[in-house]
């Protein structure tokens, strides 16, 4: 029995991931074929566009596709995301690393060296890790969720990072005066929105690292009380925010002082930069 070739197979997966109106259907065709092809790069798609599959790898192929045409994010299905120049594990656990967030690690790295760096919900890993690699600071990163913490454990140990684990709701278990920074990238989407999300976000990314509460500002209530105890004076403390909330985490930081807004490259207030007097 005979397979259809690369060539072929790419074009027939991008007319029906077309057809399921799936952005860029050409190029999550030829990524679906390199992750059934055993990880090949997509250079090897160009090289050899007349191999023909074989049957396992057709197979492969074919179940991908029908994933991504249900609204399976690509990310979950080849359990792949770069940040930061990196490439990181992702699974259905952990939410899916975005490009903004590098602002969010650009804003640590520009204060400058720290003793101590916490982070404060995880997820992935990819932010304590890229910290860690790309800065000398002691990096501690906290998850509630104990699969989240597996996933962020694998890639610490995937890119050699030295990070520490816990198990822990924000920054319940950490000593008064103890962090020189904390960064978090905290469920902020409003739970009244979620009608309005894309269903690749809304029905496959966990909501408890989704949504902070009706107005998306839950978390940031508790998150900077207790990151004024944590932080020894001086200490800084940054946050990833959503569109339209800096107004009123700002408005709830009451005891820090030099508060800073940077936008992302869309000119979206994206992170917030606070110093414990």
């Amino acid at each position: 029995m005979s397979f259809l070739d690369i060539r072929t197979a790419i074009a027939q997966g991008a007319d029906l991931l077309l057809g399921a109106q799936v952005s860029e259907p050409r190029l999550t065709a030829e990524l679906l074929l390199c992750h059934a092809l055993g990880g090949r790069e997509r250079s090897y798609l160009f090289a050899h566009p007349e191999q023909a599959l074989r049957e396992v790898e057709w197979i492969h192929y074919g179940r991908y596709l029908d994933q991504r045409m249900r609204g399976k994010p690509l990310q979950y299905i080849t359990h792949r995301q770069e940040f930061f120049a990196r490439d990181f594990l992702v699974t259905p656990d952990v939410l899916i690393p975005r490009p903004e967030t590098e602002l969010l690690v650009e804003t640590v790295l520009k204060a400058g060296q720290r003793e101590r760096v916490i982070d404060a919900g995880t997820g992935s890993g990819a932010i304590a890790v890229t910290l860690a690699l790309e800065s000398k600071s002691r990096v501690i990163a906290s998850d509630i969720s104990l699969a989240a913490l597996a996933v962020a454990r694998a890639n610490a140990e995937r890119h050699h990072a030295p990070v520490e684990f816990v198990a822990a709701d924000l920054l319940a278990p950490f000593e008064a005066e103890s962090a020189n920074v904390i960064v978090s990238n905290p469920p902020y989407v409003p739970a009244r929105d979620r009608d309005s999300l894309q269903r690749e976000v809304r029905d496959w990314e966990p909501h408890i690292a989704l949504f902070g509460g009706e107005s998306g500002l839950d978390i940031y209530r508790r998150l900077l009380p207790e990151a004024a105890r944590v932080l020894k004076p001086g200490g800084i403390l940054a946050v990833e925010i959503g569109l339209g909330q800096s107004a009123a985490v700002v408005e709830m930081a009451q005891g820090f002082v030099n508060s800073r807004v940077i936008a992302d490259l869309a000119r979206i207030p994206r992170v917030l930069a606070f110093e414990k007097p």
